[in-house]
């Protein structure tokens, strides 16, 4: 399976690179440019849910602490 996959990639190769320079170039922007907008919008996506899960996280620590200090300190009649 391997050899398979190396030798349909060294073929791929082979191909793009007796292409013209303007073709090539062509070919890599119109490939690796969404692929790479792609993992950008991936990264984004994991790295906000992940703050805004932290941040989440903070603030019901936050209010749980509020809430411990507000009950412990309030004198009972």
């Amino acid at each position: 399976m391997l050899r398979a996959v190396a030798t349909w990639w060294d073929g791929i190769e082979l191909w793009l690179t007796q292409l013209d320079f303007a073709v090539q170039v062509v070919l890599v922007v119109a490939v690796v440019g969404p692929v790479c907008w792609g993992v950008a919008a991936v990264i984004d996506t994991v790295v906000e849910r992940s703050v805004a899960a932290r941040l989440e996280a903070s603030e019901r620590r936050q209010e749980r602490r509020r809430e411990a200090a507000g009950t412990s300190s309030t004198p009972e009649a």
